[in-house]
């Protein structure tokens, strides 16, 4: 069959990407096929396409999309046709319809729309691992999360409230530091106007955070170890501004004996149980309300240059769904 799809033949700005009519295969052996509805943005979207993640060329993008079933390939046994799913990560999510291993998708619970399981399926997977698997917070402890008003810090400060921590959230713009309080965070700092490692030291009594959630890399590494308490963790889960410099081990040593993790979802969702586990308490927190998907940007597949462009200068806030 045919259908249309966004391919890049060369890695760089957002104008590599072009949206084409591709030809589609029936689905393979444990492959489901399916007619997408809603296709989720995440910043891995920008690293695979401006090359700081090297991929094989041509190549499809994006990573998340719910959809429904059009048809199962041999051996597929636990999904049917009219089934409602969400996925992630399987490169290719930029298509109308498309092919995936069927032991990457999740059934979407009644009560949770396509759009609102695709907005938070890998955002939330992120979230789970990093706070309660990679660190798991607790209950009445100091945490300092970055991009508190994107996708995934929206759901981290509402996470981290239902958990008992309390939750300070880094964002740029009174605008942006609001809408972090209104998202569970019980304080929020302005890194356009704040110094992050003084307000940290100044809400917490000059104690530091227990961990710190960066997601911005060169650009905040000193303010993020300033901000730590003794024995206090950094996790280091993105690069938006360049990867994080070299840690020395004598630099932990003397700011207090601290421990330094570069995690990636990639690694907590590699099985099928792991993925069916975080997909499964994000999805439970969602259909309890405790989870609130706020989907800021709505935009057609064919407005992707532009899309990325806004997305890439920091211009969206919360979730950004893209329809095919």
């Amino acid at each position: 069959m045919k259908t249309t799809a966004v391919t890049i033949r060369a890695q760089g700005a957002a104008d590599v990407m072009t949206v084409e009519t591709v030809d589609l295969d029936a689905p393979g052996p444990g492959e489901v096929q399916l007619e997408q509805t809603a296709i989720g943005l995440n910043y891995m979207d920008v690293y695979q396409r401006s090359g700081h993640y090297p991929m094989d060329l041509p190549s499809g993008l994006g990573l998340e999309a719910a959809g429904v079933v059009t048809a199962v390939g041999a051996g597929v046994r636990d999904v049917g046709i009219g089934d409602r799913v969400v996925y992630g990560p399987v490169l290719g999510a930029y298509a109308a319809h498309r092919n995936v291993p069927a032991a990457r998708v999740i059934a979407i619970p009644d009560g949770i729309s396509d759009e609102t399981a695709a907005a938070v399926l890998m955002k939330g997977m992120t979230v789970e691992y990093l706070m309660c698997r990679a660190y798991p917070v607790k209950a009445g402890e100091d945490v300092l999360f970055y991009a508190a008003s994107g996708g995934v810090g929206h759901l981290a400060g509402q996470w981290g409230r239902h958990i008992g921590a309390r939750m300070i959230g880094v964002t740029s713009g009174e605008q942006n530091c609001r809408e972090a309080l209104a998202c569970g965070y019980a304080d929020a700092i302005d890194r356009r106007s704040e110094n992050i490692a003084a307000k940290t030291r100044s809400l917490t009594q000059d104690k530091g955070v227990s961990v710190v959630f960066d997601s911005v890399g060169k650009a905040t590494f000193e303010a993020s170890i300033d901000a730590l308490a003794p024995r206090g963790y950094f996790m280091s889960f993105g690069s938006t501004t360049g990867e994080a410099p070299p840690v020395p081990p004598g630099l932990l040593q003397h700011k207090g004996s601290l421990y330094f993790c570069r995690p990636t979802l990639a690694n907590y969702i590699g099985t099928r149980e792991d993925l069916v586990h975080s997909a499964s308490k994000v999805l439970e927190l969602v259909a309890a309300g405790i989870l609130k998907v706020s989907i800021s940007q709505r935009r057609p597949m064919s407005d992707i240059v532009d899309v990325h462009r806004a997305f890439e200068a920091g211009e969206t806030t919360g979730s950004t769904i893209i329809i095919p």
